[in-house]
């Protein structure tokens, strides 16, 4: 009499196929380099059917995204599928599809780890449950780092030496200028734009007029987009305007034709660096005090703005009316007389930490819909979370006008400053930091 055995069924493997690939190019074709990698790892789990392996139908392909980091959209995806138990086996058909980084890698093969799940490669042979195996990928991460660190090197020594030729090497075109035959050609038109926007900040003294006057004369950036303060300030920065190219911290000069001559580059740089201290003074001279109508003493008593010369120097002040009309001394609480700069400066203080605040940024964001339709509400936050350059680029009349719309009021007491500040100017507020075109004009 014959005994049958009955084997045991091999326990099933859940394998997962990664594939990547850094650059986009020929991602639109029929077969690409994803699609070979993918069939080369399903073939090889085909060939483990008989310890169970099985390929998941989910794909975990990042297509044009490089090695270098662990954001990577499908590797995400990877990972949380391995943490949740769903993943036994993650194949791949290179090791540097996974990670070009050898840290970054330790930290994979460790969550591997954690959770008992197997990593291989079909084309480089180890099992890394073994320490041998362990030694053989650190030695194979250990050459693909390096040879991506190589290659980076070869390719900023190749950036480096093209710019010290005056070529122009890729990236944002600036305005002014497109691109033909990988060459900046000068655009007429839009050089037109940037020697008004140089020849307006020469002569103006203020930024922000500056900012309205280019947006009443429809003046895009290259995108489109409206230009701010920031935007105009790269855009004066920007030495390829003189034909040149910059490195690092060196300049060289220029394949390309220069749209802005020296006489006006000179002239707008004297703005920028030593004449800034002069339009300065000349705007402190005839501005409104911040706080007029807004500071009172701890006894309600109004504090008026008040000033005194010494040469050619002048010294603001917010002073008591108790003080101004002479009331008795005893009657009198509390702070008197405060220097304007000191006072002032804690209240723009106040208000710029209260809009960094998330709630007041998102209900500043929300505000305009009931004044403004022209405005959104990305526009409108992305000026608010700006307001320390906004802030700078107003005029001092502007300022005032802010603070007037943001402060209720300011008490001088024995213990310091108490500020209230009120939100129902919120609408207002983002209305004046995004004008309207219509306003502009």
């Amino acid at each position: 009499m014959t005994r049958k055995t009955q084997t045991e069924p091999t326990r099933r493997l859940r394998c997962a196929v990664y594939t990547r690939k850094s650059r986009e190019e020929g991602l639109d074709m029929e077969f690409n380099s994803l699609d070979a990698q993918r069939e080369a790892c399903e073939a090889y789990i085909a060939s483990q059917r008989a310890e169970g392996w099985a390929c998941r139908r989910e794909r975990y392909d990042d297509g044009g995204v490089s090695g270098g980091t662990l954001d990577r959209p499908a590797l995400k995806q990877l990972i949380a599928d391995v943490e949740d138990g769903l993943i036994d086996v993650v194949v791949v058909y290179k090791i540097d599809r996974l990670s070009r980084a050898l840290m970054d890698f330790s930290k994979l093969v460790e969550i591997f780890d954690r959770h008992g799940v197997t990593f291989v490669s079909v084309t480089q042979s180890f099992n890394t449950t073994t320490s041998m195996g362990r030694l053989t990928l650190n030695i194979l991460l250990s050459f693909a780092q390096f040879e991506r660190e190589v290659i980076g090197e070869r390719i900023r020594d190749k950036v480096a030496a093209s710019k010290k030729k005056g070529m122009w090497m890729g990236g944002y075109v600036p305005l002014g200028y497109d691109v033909v035959d990988r060459k900046l050609i000068v655009n007429e038109p839009e050089a037109t734009q940037v020697r008004t926007m140089f020849e307006l900040f020469a002569r103006s003294d203020s930024t922000a007029a500056v900012i309205r006057e280019l947006n009443a004369r429809g003046i895009r950036s290259k995108r489109g987009r409206p230009i701010d303060r920031g935007a105009l300030y790269k855009l004066l920065h920007n030495r390829i305007y003189r034909g040149e190219i910059t490195h690092k911290d060196e300049t060289y000069p220029g394949m390309h034709e220069p749209i802005v001559d020296a006489v006006l580059w000179d002239a707008a740089h004297a703005v920028l660096s030593g004449n800034r201290n002069q339009r300065a003074g000349r705007t402190r001279s005839t501005e409104p005090a911040l706080l007029r109508g807004l500071i009172f003493t701890g006894t309600g008593a109004a504090m008026t703005p008040h000033h005194t010369k010494k040469g050619n120097r002048r010294y603001c002040y917010y002073v008591s009316m108790d003080v101004i009309q002479k009331r008795p001394t005893a009657e009198l609480r509390g702070p008197q007389r405060l220097p304007a700069a000191m006072v002032e400066e804690a209240v723009i203080g106040e208000i710029r930490r209260v809009l960094r605040t998330p709630e007041i940024i998102a209900r500043t964001g929300r505000a305009p819909k009931k004044e403004r339709s022209d405005l959104d509400e990305g526009t409108v936050t992305a000026a608010v979370t700006q307001f320390d350059d906004l802030w700078k680029a107003l005029i001092p009349a502007e300022q005032a006008r802010v603070v007037q719309l943001l402060v209720a009021r300011v008490t001088v007491g024995e213990d310091g400053l108490d500020i209230d500040l009120r939100h129902d100017g919120l609408g207002a507020l983002a209305s004046l930091m995004t004008p309207a075109q219509e306003d502009a004009a």
